[in-house]
C-alpha cells in the first residue's frame, strides 16, 4: 500500500489538530491555557492546590502548578494501580531578560537568555515574536496575563558571508551574551529603550506600563506549522518536541471513559533544563497529586504504597529519526524511520526509563491499538539526552517506560516528524489507557 493510501482522513486531521494545538501554545504558559481550555470542553473540572479535593470514581478533573498541569480521570478500582503518561510544555530557545531593553548603535535591541539547548543557528533570519505571561500590579499583589504578539516582531539577522567567510566550513556560531540580542526596531532619540519595551508590553495586555512588575517571555518562530513532503506524509513546525507528546496524551486522556484503573497526565515544564523545579518533574507536583488521589479513595499509606506498585509511567518525549545524510551519526542496529511508528527508547545508564519489562508492555500497547512499534539505542560513543522518564520514576518507585515519536532536526527552531507516527502514538496511548492494569 503506498503512503498515499495508508494516511487515512483521521491520520491527516489529527496531525492538523497538533498544528493547530502548537500554535496556540507559542509558550508553556500558553501550551497549559490550550490544554485547560480542551480539557474544559471534555467536561473536566479544574481542581485548586489550595483546596480540598473530592473526587470520587469518574472524576475527571485538572490542576495546574506554574506552567505544568496534571488532569485525570478517576477509575473504579484506585487500589490497583495508575496508568500514567508524562510529557513537557517547555521548549529549548531564547527567554528574554528581566531587563531586557537596550540601544545600540542605533538600534533597540531585547537581551535573550539561552534556554535549554536550542539549535542556535536556526533562530537567525527567522520571523520572531514574543509570547508569555506577563504579571501586572493589583491592589496589593498582582495578577498574571498572557501575552502574545501574532505579528513578526523580532529578528537575528546573519552577518554577511563577506564578513564571515568560513561560516559555510566552520558552522554559524553565536556569543550568547554579545550576538543574541534580538533586534526591535531604530532607537528614538530621548526615549529610553527599557520605557519604550514596557509600553509595547503594556499596550498588548491593555494595562499601564508602570503597573508592570514581571514577565515570562520566550521568542517564537510566527511562521506557522505546515505539511510538506511528495504526498504531504510529513509535518514541520516549531516544538513539536514536544508538544506532539502533550497532543497525543492529552488526546488519549479526553478518549477514557470509565476506565477501570485510574488514568492520569503530567505535563510538566522545565524538562529542557533539568526539571528541577517546583513544577517540575524533580519537583513535587505528580507526588502531591497521586498522594491526594489516594486519600480520596480511603488509601491509607500501605495501599498507597501497594498502588504504586501496580502502577505504570510512559515519558512520552520525541525520538531521534534516522537521517540518510549523516548515517554515522546513528547505531547501525537501531534505525528508527518516520512514519513506521513510535519508538520505544533504552539506554543502559538509565538516560532513559525503559526495562525489558517496560518495553515489552508498550509492545502491547502497540499490538493493541494495531500499529507498529520500533527501538532506539543511541550510539555508545556520543551522549546521551535524558527525559522526565528516569526522574519520575526513581521518586514514584514505579514501573516506566521511555517512548515518542521520530524527529527530525530536534531542538531546531523548525522540526519535522511524520503525520502516520502522530496518529500511532495517539492510537498506542488511548490503548494504554482502555485496559485494566493486571
Amino acid at each position: 500500500m503506498t503512503i498515499a493510501a495508508r494516511i487515512t482522513a483521521q491520520a491527516r486531521a489529527q496531525a492538523q489538530d497538533l498544528l493547530d494545538f502548537i500554535d496556540a501554545g507559542p509558550s508553556p504558559w500558553h501550551v497549559v491555557g490550550e490544554c485547560e481550555q480542551r480539557l474544559a470542553s471534555a467536561g473536566f473540572r479544574r481542581l485548586d492546590e489550595s483546596e480540598r479535593w473530592t473526587l470520587p470514581p469518574g472524576s475527571r478533573c485538572y490542576v495546574t502548578r506554574g506552567a505544568s498541569i496534571i488532569a485525570f480521570v478517576t477509575g473504579k478500582a484506585a487500589a490497583q494501580g495508575l496508568m500514567m503518561i508524562g510529557a513537557h510544555t517547555d521548549s529549548p530557545g531564547l527567554r528574554v531578560k528581566p531587563k531586557a531593553a537596550e540601544t545600540a548603535g542605533g538600534m533597540w535591541r531585547i537581551g535573550v537568555e539561552v534556554y535549554g539547548g536550542p539549535i542556535l543557528a536556526t533562530f537567525a533570519d527567522r520571523d520572531l515574536s514574543l509570547a508569555g505571561r506577563v504579571n501586572v500590579r493589583s491592589g496589593q499583589g498582582f495578577v498574571s496575563h498572557l501575552a502574545r504578539f501574532e505579528q513578526p516582531l523580532l529578528r537575528l539577522p546573519n552577518l554577511a558571508i563577506h564578513m564571515n567567510r568560513e561560516v559555510n566550513e566552520a558552522g554559524l556560531k553565536f556569543n550568547r551574551q554579545t550576538e543574541l540580542p534580538l533586534l526591535l526596531g531604530l532607537a528614538d532619540d530621548g526615549v529610553k529603550a527599557e520605557r519604550r519595551f514596557r509600553q509595547l508590553l503594556a499596550g498588548q495586555i491593555g494595562v499601564a506600563p508602570d503597573d508592570l512588575l514581571t514577565w515570562d517571555l520566550a521568542a517564537y518562530d510566527t511562521q506557522k506549522g505546515s505539511f510538506w513532503g511528495a504526498d504531504d506524509e510529513f509535518i514541520a513546525s516549531s516544538r513539536l518536541d514536544n508538544l506532539a507528546s502533550c497532543h497525543a496524551a492529552l488526546s488519549a486522556l479526553v478518549a477514557a471513559e470509565n476506565p477501570e484503573n485510574t488514568c492520569l497526565i503530567a505535563l510538566f515544564d522545565h524538562e529542557e533544563v533539568g526539571s528541577e523545579s517546583a513544577a517540575g518533574a524533580g519537583g513535587s507536583f505528580i507526588a502531591d497529586a497521586i498522594a491526594r488521589l489516594a486519600a480520596n479513595a480511603g488509601l491509607d499509606a500501605e495501599d498507597q504504597r501497594r498502588m504504586l506498585a501496580q502502577s505504570f509511567f510512559i515519558s512520552a518525549d520525541m525520538a531521534h529519526a534516522w537521517h540518510p545524510n549523516f548515517p554515522a551519526a546513528y547505531e547501525p542496529g537501531h534505525h528508527v524511520l518516520v512514519n513506521r511508528g513510535p519508538v520505544i527508547k533504552s539506554n543502559a545508564n538509565q538516560r532513559y526509563s525503559t526495562s525489558a519489562d517496560s518495553a515489552a508492555r508498550f509492545m502491547g500497547f502497540c499490538a493493541a491499538a494495531d500499529v507498529p512499534c520500533q527501538q532506539y539505542a543511541h550510539r555508545a560513543d556520543l551522549g546521551c539526552g535524558s527525559t522526565i522518564g528516569p526522574l519520575v520514576a526513581a521518586r514514584l518507585g514505579v514501573a516506566s517506560v521511555d517512548a515518542g515519536s521520530p524527529l527530525w532536526a530536534m531542538h531546531s527552531i523548525r522540526e519535522s516528524a511524520g503525520v502516520l507516527d502522530h496518529a500511532a502514538m495517539i492510537a498506542a496511548l488511548t490503548a494504554a489507557f482502555r485496559p485494566p492494569l493486571p
